[in-house]
Formats: structure tokens, sequence, C-alpha cells
């Protein structure tokens, strides 16, 4: 348990409980006075015995939802066994109402009023209890959907940085070809003109020869031929 002073709690009611769960047959064997003083007995143990359940109640609503749920399963048991023991003596008081003198019937008249007025009561706190489980699991779903949302959140925000930086790379790959589209263009022209000057290079080396070829023949046919 997570609470020493449930436990603590918890062994004083047990303590309670197996003092009570003997009156009732004491009382079906006792007469007048002796009747009476066990009755009032009951009463008073009883009275601590709701005031033990009431603090093990508070220290439930403070304990971690791990051990919240044998705590509950504890505490459900305990009323369930003190209601019993209130039905055992409520009957037990009633099968001598028919002997008893006036005063004994008043009293028990007054006991079974506040037998049901503490089964009204008990039933008022199983159903907070009840609520309230109802609650705390309500207030841990939502956490664990908020939480699970803000790590989508999260995960939503790196992956729009993430494509924003691929995208930034991908601008930059396509500058990258552009200028590379551009630089290859750059270079087939100059590629182009070189080819026209090497053609004309050649054209006019050719003529050059040419030329040179007909003033070397019309050399050789003054000097030869024209005598």
């Amino acid at each position: 348990m997570s609470s020493e002073e449930f436990e603590k709690l918890d062994d004083i009611y047990k303590s309670l409980y197996e003092e009570l769960k003997l009156i009732p047959e004491k009382a079906l064997k006792s007469y007048g006075e002796e009747r009476k003083r066990l009755v009032r007995s009951f009463d008073e143990r009883q009275g601590e015995a709701e005031e033990v359940l009431q603090g093990m109640e508070e220290e439930l609503r403070g304990a971690p939802s791990s051990y919240r749920n044998s705590m509950t399963a504890k505490l459900r048991l305990h009323r369930r066994d003190l209601a019993k023991l209130q039905r055992d003596m409520k009957n037990s008081a009633s099968s001598f109402g028919s002997s008893s003198q006036p005063v004994g019937g008043s009293h028990h008249g007054i006991y079974s009023s506040q037998n049901q007025q503490s089964t009204h009561l008990q039933s008022q706190r199983t159903l907070l209890l009840q609520g309230s489980d109802s609650l705390n699991h309500a207030s841990q779903s939502i956490e664990r959907s908020q939480r699970i949302a803000a790590e989508t959140d999260q995960i939503g925000t790196d992956i729009i940085e993430e494509l924003g930086e691929q995208r930034e790379q991908l601008d930059r790959s396509r500058n990258r070809l552009v200028n590379t589209g551009e630089n290859l263009s750059r270079s087939r022209k100059i590629l182009r003109s070189m080819s026209r000057r090497l053609v004309t290079n050649k054209l006019l080396l050719g003529v050059i020869i040419l030329m040179e070829l007909a003033i070397l023949g019309a050399v050789i046919y003054l000097k030869f031929f024209k005598r």
C-alpha cells in the first residue's frame, strides 16, 4: 500500500470489527439491562468504525492511482461487512421486541432510524467514491490525450521543418543545375566559335599555299621558258 496511515486505520477497523461481530450473538441471549448495554456498546463501536472508514476514504482520495483499486476494494468489503453486522444486530433487537420494556422498544426504534440513516450515508459515500474514481480516470484519459496531441504537434512541427530544409536543398540544387546549364551553353558557344576559327584558318592556309605555288610556278616559267 502507498499509505501507512491507511494501513493503520485498516488495523484499527479490524480490531473494532472483531468486537462488533460478537455483540449480535450475545444480544440474542441477553435480556433487560444487559441487552440495552450491548445495544449501546454496538452503537458506540459502530460509530467508531464509521469514523475509521471515513478516515480510510480520505486516505484513498490522496492515494496514487496504481494503489487506488485495491484500497477501494478493501474499503467496500469493510462497509459490506459492517452493513451485515448492522442487519444482524437489527434482527437480534427485533427478535426481542415483543417482550422488551417500552424503554427498550423506544431505544430499538432510535437504533433502527440510525441504522437506516447510516445505510443511506454509506450508499452516498459509495456513489461519491465511484464518481471520484470515474473523474480520476477521465482526468488521466484527458492528460494522456493532451500528451499525445502535444507529441503529435511536435512531430508535425519537426516534419514541417525537415520539409523546409529539403525544399531549400532542392532550390539550391536547381540553382546549381541552372548555373551548370548556363555554363554548358557558354561552352558550346565557345566551341562553335573555335570551330569556325579553325575552318577559317584552314581556308586561309590553303589560299596562301595556292598563292605561293602560283608564284613559284610563275618564277620558274619566267626563268626557264622566257629566254
